[in-house]
């Protein structure tokens, strides 16, 4: 499960992307407001973030947080593998858990590495910029009644 790290990190970015916080730094406060999160709680991602290599920061006037590279350059799969770690459907395809015993007779390891590669492709392939399109409008479900 994606954790609010990893939510909000991608909340953070796409914020970002969309205020010129590529070219200019942009206030935490600001991006607090407009994403109604805590503050406090943006401060701990955003250490992750930069120590991650995604954001450059700044204090003082002037300073607040910054991509570090143009929002086309990032994928998803980054953002939430630096925030969340490896996303691992099972503990035995965790970067902890590689030395399972039963590793050359598993049935079902192939099922859980295919559906790793899965996500992590679906992940990878999408850019920063894909989330920065307009929400398209589900259409209405509402039918007309037939006339008798």
């Amino acid at each position: 499960m994606i954790t609010t790290k990893g939510r909000y990190a991608l909340r953070v970015m796409i914020d970002l992307a969309e205020n010129n916080g590529h070219e200019v730094f942009v206030p935490l406060k600001d991006i607090a407001e407009r994403q109604e999160i805590s503050k406090k709680y943006l401060e701990i991602i955003v250490k992750d973030m930069v120590t991650g290599n995604l954001l450059i920061g700044a204090s003082g006037k002037g300073g607040g947080y910054k991509l570090c590279r143009k929002p086309e350059e990032y994928n998803v799969g980054e953002i939430l593998e630096v925030m969340e770690g490896k996303l691992s459907s099972v503990s035995c395809l965790s970067g902890d858990f590689n030395d399972c015993p039963r590793r050359n007779s598993c049935h079902t390891l192939p099922m859980w590495t295919e559906y790793d590669n899965m996500v992590h492709n679906f992940f990878y392939e999408k850019k920063l910029t894909d989330l920065l399109k307009p929400v398209a409008k589900t259409p209405s479900r509402k039918t007309k009644k037939a006339k008798a």
